[in-house]
């Protein structure tokens, strides 16, 4: 596979940042070994947060940001740190880069920032072609257990070092190998995926979580049956051995546990990835909160992708159609989709996310915890379509939930 083709949310994301002219763009293209990022003299010319994907070995697939400086000024300047700060937010690793002027309080005040979010990070001391990093500077990071290293984007020294140090901090979660649905069955057992076609998937493919529970199971070598919902009661019927497992897209849920039997483990691909992504716990306790739900109440529906909502979308249109059912309450919905998360969630009585594919983990733990510090129930798409068909406690019982 090519480093380009790697989904966006199975790469660990690498943010680098800091102020202004201290060679981010540099240092990014040194790391890279090509031209990714314009680098100039002029204070100020990276605007937008450029991504470079990269193969990071052994580590594997990673995004490289170059974002613009946290000392950017006026009003497009506080723009441009907003975005940067987004960029951060949804970062797995945070490289800050201070050049020959050494630390200063712009430099500790993020190093604040990324540790609140609980982001592992490490200084790259840069144009040390120009001078050395201080003993002061040194003693700082050394007295607050910060790694570091002195490095020369223009020269290319100790380049290979600061790779070496970025995989070093690298979280243990990020370097185990994810688990989909592959602890639910075992070699030689038969998994069936019920994936009907509807008006949102995408002409002549499935959707990602369907392709990547696909895999596992073949990478378990067990058996893959895909069928759509119509055609399982069929298939079911003529399997010579009941299968180990039954995975199905949340929509047809209803239909599928009806024609699934109870001795048979049945779950969705919805609630796959709320393990996968996040925490099945939170979000299960979080749809528990719909049964708390009053009239007025505000509910935020939050997607992890941008795309042309169809007539019955299932965000838009049939979640919010199937919990004002469920409750029969006078709910308002907002939207909110790609990277974007509101800073305002105390206003929302409930959060729904969707299976966040599109979404590496850490961001979507980040956005679990600040839910759950700010008291507001999350969930995700799947969990809440299957407490609203009255289905939850089924298709979470195979993870012993």
């Amino acid at each position: 596979m090519a480093e380009n083709d790697t989904a966006r949310a199975m790469r660990t994301i690498i943010a680098i940042i800091g102020k202004r002219n201290v060679g981010k763009s540099s240092l990014i293209n040194a790391i890279a070994g090509q031209e990714i990022a314009i680098v100039s003299d002029i204070a100020g010319t990276t605007t937008d947060a450029v991504a470079k994907p990269y193969e990071l070995l052994p580590l594997g697939p990673v995004t490289f940001y170059d974002t613009a400086g946290l000392d950017d000024e006026g009003q497009l300047g506080e723009m441009r740190i907003k975005a940067t700060k987004k960029v951060l937010y949804r970062s797995d690793i945070a490289i800050i880069v201070c050049d020959n002027n050494g630390l200063d309080e712009a430099e500790k005040s993020m190093i604040d920032e990324v540790k609140k979010l609980d982001i592992p990070f490490l200084i790259a001391f840069n144009k040390s072609d120009i001078n050395q990093a201080s003993d002061e500077d040194k003693s700082y990071c050394q007295n607050n257990h910060i790694p570091f290293t002195e490095v020369s984007a223009n020269k290319k020294s100790n380049i290979t070092k600061l790779k070496e140090q970025i995989i070093s901090i690298v979280p243990a979660e990020l370097k185990k190998e994810p688990v989909l649905a592959g602890d639910l069955f075992t070699e030689g057992d038969t998994v069936v995926m019920v994936v009907p076609i509807d008006l949102a998937a995408p002409k002549g493919r499935l959707i990602m979580p369907q392709v990547q529970v696909l895999r596992e199971i073949l990478d378990c070598d067990a058996t893959a049956l895909v069928v759509k919902e119509r055609e399982l009661d069929a298939a079911l019927d003529n399997l010579k051995q009941k299968p180990a497992l039954v995975i199905t897209d949340s929509q047809v849920i209803l239909k599928v546990s009806g024609d699934v039997p109870d001795d048979i483990k049945l779950t969705t691909f919805s609630i796959i990835f709320a393990r996968f992504k996040g925490d099945i716990e939170i979000m299960v306790k979080g749809a528990k909160a719909i049964d708390a739900l009053k009239d007025g109440d505000k509910i935020l529906m939050a997607e992890a992708c941008s795309h042309h909502a169809q007539a019955d979308d299932i965000g838009k249109v049939k979640i919010p159609r199937w919990l004002s059912q469920y409750t029969g309450k006078e709910l308002h919905f907002d939207f909110f989709s790609g990277h974007d998360f509101p800073e305002d969630l105390e206003k929302y009585s409930l959060v729904i996310h969707c299976g966040s594919c599109m979404l590496n983990r850490v961001e979507m733990v980040r956005r679990l915890r600040e839910c759950v510090r700010r008291g507001v129930p999350i969930t995700n798409y799947g969990v809440a379509i299957s407490k609203t068909q009255g289905v939850l406690e089924r298709v979470v019982k195979p993870f012993g939930l």
